[in-house]
This record gives C-alpha cells, sequence and structure tokens, in this order.
C-alpha cells in the first residue's frame, strides 16, 4: 500500500490543477488548499486511483464511498492526469474472448432486455432531462456550425444539417428510428414538409412526442409509434431515413440485422442518415480504466460501441452504400460541456426532481451518476477515446441510368454542395 501511496502522490503533483485527497484513516496526500477534493471512506477505492482506474473511482462517489468537493471541470481535468493508460488501447480480444463477447450481446439484445434498457435510461424522468437539455429536448450531438452558437441555436443547426443531408421535400415518407422527444421528427415535418413517422422504446418519450404532434395539429401527418426497429412492418418503404443517438443500443451481435432491417425499409434509391456514438479505438470492446463499466452500470446498459470501420463494414455487408461519413467528434465534446454546465448549475432542482420521483438513495445516486457521466463523456470526446460519425448511405436502385449523374443509382448528387447552399432554416 505504501509503494501505491507514493505513487499516487507523485501523480497528483503532476495534475494541473490542485487536488486534495483525504485517506480512510484521515491522512492527507495532494494539494491541502485545492478546490477539488476528494475523501474517501473506502481503501479499495483509494487502490483504483492510485490505478489509474477512473471509471472505478466514479462507481465509488455514486456509491457513497468516496466524497467529491469541487467542480466537474477541475476532475476531469485531474481525471485524465490521473489515468495511466488511454481508454481505448486494451488490445484486441482473443478468439474466445470474441466468442464470449457475441454470445452476451446476443443475451443482451432481446426485444425485451432492449425495452428494458431504453426505459432504464430514457424513463428516468422528463422534468430532470428538461432541466438541462435544449427546450426542443435534443439528446444528441450539436452542430456549432458558427462557434459563438448558444446550445439551442446548435441543436436546431443539427437538425437542419441532418435534413439538408437527407435531401427532405416535402410529401418524402420520412423514418426517424428512435426519435427520442421529437425533436428532428417535429422540424422535418414543420420546416420540410415531409410525412414524418418515428419509433421509439421510451414509453416517456413516446406520449411526450404524441402531446406535442396533437398541440401543433400535425396528426395524420406526423406519428409516433412505441415500437422496436425490428418489429416495424410496411406496406410502402420510406424515402428517406435517419438514425440518431440510437444505434449505439443495438449491439455488436444485432448490427448486420439492423441494418438489413433499414434497407427493407428504404426505398430503391431513398438516403439513410445514420447518426451515433463510435470507438475511438480499433479493437477495444469497451472503454477501459473502469469508464465502459460504470456506462454500463449506470447509464447506458446493453450500449456497445463499435469502430467506425467495422460499422461501415456492415453497412456495406446489407447493400447500403455509404456515400458522406462527417466525424462531429468535437462538437459532442461542448454539447456534453454545455449539458454539464447546466445540470451543475441546477443541481439543486436536479435533486428535488429525482428524489420526488425515485426516492432519496436511488435519486442522490442518480444525479451523482449523471453529473459524471456528462463531464466524463465531454472528456471522452475531446480525448479522442469516443468520436461521432454521421454515415449517409443509400439503397442503390441497380439502373446506371437513375440519378443526376450516370451511375448514381439513387437520389444522392455525389456532391456536397447541396448541403451548405442558401441559408440554413435556423432561429
Amino acid at each position: 500500500m505504501k509503494h501505491l501511496l507514493h505513487s499516487l502522490e507523485a501523480s497528483l503533483a503532476l495534475s494541473p490543477v490542485g487536488v486534495a485527497v483525504e485517506l480512510p484513516d484521515g491522512a492527507r496526500l495532494g494539494d491541502a488548499n485545492a478546490d477539488l477534493r476528494l475523501r474517501f471512506r473506502d481503501r479499495m477505492a483509494v487502490v483504483a486511483l492510485a490505478m489509474g482506474e477512473i471509471g472505478n473511482v466514479g462507481t465509488a462517489i455514486v456509491e457513497g464511498r468516496v466524497a467529491l468537493e469541487g467542480s466537474m471541470r477541475q476532475l476531469m481535468t485531474a481525471a485524465a492526469a490521473l489515468l495511466k493508460l488511454n481508454p481505448t488501447h486494451e488490445g484486441p480480444a482473443t478468439g474466445w474472448q470474441r466468442v464470449l463477447l457475441r454470445a452476451r450481446s446476443m443475451a443482451a439484445h432481446t426485444l425485451s432486455h432492449d425495452a428494458r434498457n431504453i426505459q432504464f435510461h430514457y424513463d428516468l424522468s422528463d422534468d430532470f432531462y428538461a432541466l438541462w437539455l435544449d427546450p426542443r429536448r435534443v439528446y444528441s450531438c450539436a452542430y456549432y456550425r458558427v462557434p459563438d452558437m448558444s446550445l439551442a441555436q446548435a441543436q436546431e443547426a443539427k437538425l437542419d444539417h441532418i435534413c439538408r443531408k437527407l435531401l427532405l421535400r416535402p410529401g418524402d415518407r420520412f423514418l426517424d428510428i428512435g426519435a427520442g422527444w421529437g425533436g428532428l421528427l417535429l422540424w422535418a415535418a414543420q420546416e420540410y414538409g415531409v410525412d414524418a413517422t418515428g419509433i421509439t422504446l421510451s414509453r416517456n418519450q413516446h406520449a411526450h412526442v404524441q402531446r406535442l404532434i396533437e398541440e401543433r395539429g400535425l396528426q395524420g401527418r406526423v406519428r409516433m409509434q412505441l415500437l422496436d426497429y425490428r418489429e416495424l412492418q410496411v406496406e410502402q418503404p420510406f424515402d428517406k431515413i435517419a438514425s440518431v443517438g440510437m444505434f449505439e443500443h443495438v449491439g455488436r451481435s444485432q448490427m448486420e440485422r439492423y441494418f438489413a432491417t433499414v434497407h427493407r425499409l428504404l426505398r430503391p434509391g431513398g438516403l439513410l442518415l445514420n447518426h451515433g456514438i463510435t470507438s475511438g479505438g480499433l479493437d477495444n470492446p469497451r472503454l477501459g480504466a473502469g469508464l465502459g463499466d460504470f456506462i454500463e452500470r449506470y447509464i447506458f446498459p446493453g450500449g456497445e460501441l463499435l469502430h467506425v470501420s467495422t460499422v461501415l463494414h456492415d453497412m456495406a455487408r446489407a447493400g447500403l452504400e455509404m456515400v458522406d461519413t462527417e466525424n462531429l467528434r468535437p462538437h459532442y465534446a461542448r454539447t456534453l460541456w454545455a449539458w454539464s454546465d447546466a445540470l451543475e448549475a441546477r443541481q439543486d432542482e436536479a435533486r428535488s426532481v429525482l428524489v420526488a420521483q425515485h426516492g432519496k438513495e436511488r435519486g442522490e445516486k442518480a444525479l451523482r451518476a449523471y453529473r459524471l457521466y456528462l463531464a466524463g463523456c465531454a472528456l471522452a470526446f475531446e480525448r479522442g477515446w469516443t468520436a461521432l460519425h454521421q454515415m449517409l448511405a443509400v439503397r442503390p436502385t441497380g439502373h446506371v441510368e437513375d440519378g443526376v449523374l450516370k451511375g448514381a443509382q439513387s437520389d444522392y448528387p455525389f456532391s456536397r454542395a447541396y448541403m451548405y447552399e442558401g441559408p440554413a432554416a435556423t432561429h
């Protein structure tokens, strides 16, 4: 233990921000005058900190075995300095590990398990999410098209960026897989005149969007279904499909089926915009240093991240042709910091909401978990441990004469100019 404490003391000295650490026996390490303070009630949590297992330290904070004082921005700056290894450098899985990972993924992504996992996260509390999301409750990476945009403006810019990429036109049959609280679904209907269908597994989100549809008089042109993507059956395929912040929940074992389902639901020549978090490492099945375990336990049970190259491989195997891919990684870092700062500013309200809905113990734990999750994910995107890719794909018609250019075989013009021409429809 002495060796670990010496190592921890040396690491604390290298932190760009001062950190005061109080051990279970009352001994103190680090900067006694620091604003960032960690009071340990558990020796194993001290070992985790000394080993650079910052995700396990986060678990100890959530469980009340470590008391935290200080800002999330200070904590994440210190956490990055205390890491021993890059969380994406765990190396490739062995043959048996791959078999076990696939088996676990298959077991975790049945229809019933996926429904429970989605409801665990998204049905935590609508009032809680409303405290730190933008007014449209867009719970995915914003697009800071202009650097000084507010979060709300950047979310509208993202919605418009997606609609432009998809070449949405009045009358298009548009599907939003994992439609959340309806931001994109309603934007596409109201700004672009599409006939819009959204699906979700969250009961809260489904009820919220149904209310918005009625309030805005969009019945008949917009619909929201409480449904798994694997169960969606349609008589006529869609012209355009978006999946935003959803395929992280699909699972490695289901990825080929996911894209095969999208292929079935998309008409020949139609466009798909798949927007989601990807792994920063090629081979790691989850983030190391305890970060992946933390996310699995407290935030996204069943969530799995794949490198963009793996995603594109599965997309191509399903018969979808990638025509444009854009990495918005630093945009997501900024989005997450905006969410984190908003939650920090309204902690007391957030605590009241969560405790009222879930009781004191669970409510307090949830608040601690989300504070760490939002700031920790911001750090992960800044450092390149995770990324955010928008992948635009088409279902080719198979006829070389189709499209604006010979061989296009789709609605895609094979030029990016259309995405940026004219004023953006943001307010």
